[in-house]
């Protein structure tokens, strides 16, 4: 299949929902709908065909659940047969009108680094359900309805490294353009893309008006074409049912909108039916495809945050994680104890830098499993992209295949192990580079060896499909001290790649003044002069004397800063440390009580326990350390996290440190102090396997000292109703994923009232709207911290 031909010629038309259809022609709720639907085969086969004969181009498998971890919960062991044989009906109901989509849906777990199922397990899932996709004949992949983008990452690896198929996916955002893990679409656009996607976009959760923000972000930035699968609108609920407030009619106007916007592949996805699509074809048909711009930018990322090195300004490449000549910091990466890594990382953040560069390299290091953690820890915890500084080639893989986000390779030179290894990993994983233009013989001394080795590798890198701006130049800058002429040859190199071939550059600033004194002012004086001549980024201490204020000046003064207005942003910025740290006679420590604070708030998982004997053998009381400083500090996450100062990520990570704590703490207090003694039942509903959301919800409750009854997922009403009996619980939290189960909460409402229960109910989850709650006699609650505020309210 060919997607760019497509494309280039019309819109797009995929399919709409499938699991309404299905219930609509007679599938009962709460069964699995891949098991009903192989045991009904041409009732499935039916949906399919009647999207073809609405107009879709290309028709989704029933296999959204078809995953090992789902699949388990219904006792299905077979997950490639149950895949191929779902493909087949799909297969054979288009007769060959249109292409079929092998349908990837989300496991509902989080994988390293933010959870704590190894990132592999999510590769090898997915590898199962593409095997049987593959053997029931797809034409394409489609990863959907994604809320994280590491398990997106791990489903497209599954994919590419078994098919060259195409393979599309669309992730699932709210309405502050963020997916529940707190990923932006311009960083998943950006990471996804360079890891090969043919397409990408959105689906789910939002209907079309929603969707058209989102076009608007990604739209100047994609390489690809964008995907829409839009709701029917908005939930509503009435006599019992659960409908969307859209009409088809009205559905295919705002979807002109959309496709005018840029979007190149549109569908329907929840309350949506073939009379949508229908609709949709007619609407669309004549409007002209907004095809995809190229788009030179250098963009690196994290999961949440996309950085331009678009050379308007320049930019800092943090350069302190790395334990060169720090015989501490070597000890600390021997006995496994990463928690400087974080330290480093905020002190340089705090100081201005744009990029981090991340080395753990030492003698008795195992580097694969240090660089790892190291990776693992500072994506979960900061949103700066970080720079993979490793020459182990193993590592290295392990590092890029398991960064969420694009990471910034240092480096690539023309060595023969650079070219054969280090230069294919950098194509795979979709990740830049910083070409480093020495060889395997010699550091050439003037800018034409340089030039040369450049050449070099610029043409095993075109060959290997790398685009020209992942490719970062290092103008190889050795001491002024050892040789003069290293200057000028420097800035030749410079000027060169910067004006000729057009792209960024980079150089280890402080190698200019090795082995001279005052060495700050060498750097700053020759920072000024490779600014001019072409210099974008530098590999730099970002706490040297007032860099934060010195890389904006120098912007300034190369005419990069109109207005000035970024110099004079920063330079009135308090929050920024322009003092010389180096020198600082006096710090201030914190006290242990205040620290105990700062690791529940930094989520500090490896050093709680730590803190809080501290803090207890200075005598600090238990109630006291659990009331002042925990319960303060993990409701200032939660207010961060309402501000989207912080996002999900960070928020578990403090409530599980926060759990950690209390754990530690709680044995010590008075029986008078131990809590409220109130309990909260969670449950997901009936016929809803999806638990993920309640799960977060569980643990923020947890800890104000709240007793979680949790039921799981998939609960009868009757079994909700039984244990609200029994443990007359301050209110009873329902959770539900799907369309096709929100009605279940009504039925449970009503059925406690029946009872004569009368505590209040709280709903959730991602299809829900507080219109939506409120109709059925309920409280709405759209995350964990909003949650425990409103249990508050209801003392």
């Amino acid at each position: 299949m060919n997607i760019t031909k497509l494309v280039k010629n019309k819109i797009v038309i995929l399919d709409g929902a499938t699991g309404t259809e299905l219930y609509k022609r007679g599938m009962p709720v709460g069964v699995c709908p891949e098991s009903w639907c192989m045991d009904n085969p041409d009732i499935l086969a039916g949906v399919h065909a009647d999207y073809v004969k609405s107009g879709s181009d290309i028709v989704y498998t029933s296999t959204f659940g078809a995953n090992r971890l789902k699949l388990k919960q219904y006792g299905i062991n077979d997950v490639i047969g149950t895949n191929e044989k779902l493909a087949r009906i799909a297969v054979r109901a288009v007769k060959g009108k249109a292409f079929v989509a092998g349908e990837l849906g989300p496991t509902g777990k989080f994988f390293f680094p933010f959870g704590t199922i190894p990132f592999e397990e999510a590769v090898i899932v997915f590898k199962e359900q593409v095997k049987g996709l593959l053997s029931g004949g797809v034409d394409l992949f489609i990863i959907e309805t994604m809320m994280d983008l590491q398990e997106a990452r791990a489903a497209v690896l599954a994919v590419k490294e078994l098919t060259d198929k195409p393979v599309f996916v669309t992730m699932t955002f709210d309405e502050n353009l963020r997916t529940l893990n707190g990923n932006d679409p311009l960083s998943c656009l950006v990471t996804l893309e360079n890891l090969g996607v043919c397409a990408f976009g959105c689906n789910c959760s939002l209907g079309p008006k929603e969707m058209i923000k989102i076009v608007r972000k990604i739209k100047p930035y994609a390489n690809v074409p964008i995907i829409t699968k839009a709701n029917a609108g908005l939930p509503k609920f009435k006599d019992d049912t659960t409908f969307y407030d859209m009409d088809a009619q009205e559905f295919a106007g705002v979807y002109k909108e959309l496709v005018n916007e840029g979007a190149n592949i549109v569908g329907g996805c929840c309350g949506t039916t073939p009379e949508f699509i229908s609709e949709l074809v007619k609407t669309v048909t004549d409007v002209k495809p907004v095809l995809p711009v190229k788009n030179i930018q250098t963009m690196l990322c994290s999961s949440r945050k996309t950085v331009f090195l678009d050379r308007t300004r320049f930019f800092t490449i943090g350069e302190k994680i790395n334990p060169t000549g720090k015989k501490k910091f070597q000890q600390l990466l021997r006995e496994k104890n990463y928690h400087v890594i974080r330290e480093m990382a905020d002190e340089q953040i705090r100081n201005g830098a744009d990029l981090l560069d991340v080395n753990v390299g030492a003698s008795g290091v195992n580097e694969k499993e240090a660089l790892r953690n190291a990776v693992g820890l500072l994506s979960e915890h900061f949103d700066i992209p970080l720079v993979i500084d490793t020459s182990d080639m193993t590592a290295l893989e392990e590092a890029l295949r398991i960064y969420p986000g694009r990471a910034l390779v240092n480096s690539v030179s023309a060595e023969t192990i650079k070219l054969e290894r280090a230069l294919p990993l950098v194509a795979k994983y979709g990740a830049a580079f910083i070409l480093l233009p020495l060889d395997d013989k010699t550091i050439p001394g003037d800018f034409a060896g340089r030039r040369k080795n450049i050449q070099k590798i610029l043409k095993k890198s075109d060959r290997l499909g790398i685009d020209r701006s992942a490719v970062i130049v290092d103008g190889l800058l050795l001491s002024v001290s050892s040789n003069p002429e290293v200057v000028n040859e420097v800035l030749a190199t410079f000027k060169w790649v910067s004006g000729t071939l057009g792209l960024n550059t980079t150089c280890g600033l402080s190698n200019i003044s090795h082995g001279l004194p005052e060495r700050a002012f060498i750097n700053v004086a020759f920072l000024k002069l490779a600014q001019e001549n072409g210099l974008s980024t530098a590999i730099i201490d970002p706490l040297i004397v007032n860099m934060p204020v010195k890389k904006y000046a120098m912007d300034l003064l190369c005419g990069k800063d109109k207005d000035a207005r970024e110099y004079v942003r920063i330079a009135t910025n308090d929050t920024i440390d322009v003092c010389d740290i180096a020198n600082l006679e006096v710090v201030v420590q914190a006290s242990p009580e205040e620290k105990v604070y700062q690791a529940v708030l930094n989520g500090e998982r490896e050093s709680i326990l730590t803190v809080i004997d501290n803090a207890l053998s200075a005598g600090i009381k238990p109630d006291v350390l659990l009331d002042d400083f925990m319960i303060k500090a993990i409701n200032d996450v939660g207010v961060k996290f309402e501000a989207k100062k912080l996002f999900l990520p960070q928020l578990l990570a403090s409530a599980e440190t926060m759990k950690i704590g209390v754990a530690r703490v709680k044995p010590l207090l008075v029986q008078e102090s131990t809590g409220r003694n109130e309990k909260v039942i969670l449950a997901t509903v009936q016929g809803d396997i999806h638990d993920i959301g309640k799960n977060i919800v569980a643990l923020m409750i947890e800890n104000q000292g709240i007793e979680v009854i949790d039921l799981g997922n998939d609960v009868a009403p009757e079994k909700i109703i039984e244990a609200a009996k029994k443990y007359k619980p301050k209110a009873i939290g329902l959770s539900a994923l799907m369309t096709t189960t929100m009605s279940k909460m009504h039925e449970v409402i009503n059925l406690a009232r029946d009872n004569g229960i009368k505590c209040p109910f709280i709903v959730g989850g991602a299809v829900l709207t507080e219109e939506y709650a409120t109709s059925i006699g309920a409280y709405y609650s759209k995350d964990g911290v909003a949650t425990v505020k409103l249990l508050e309210r209801l003392k």
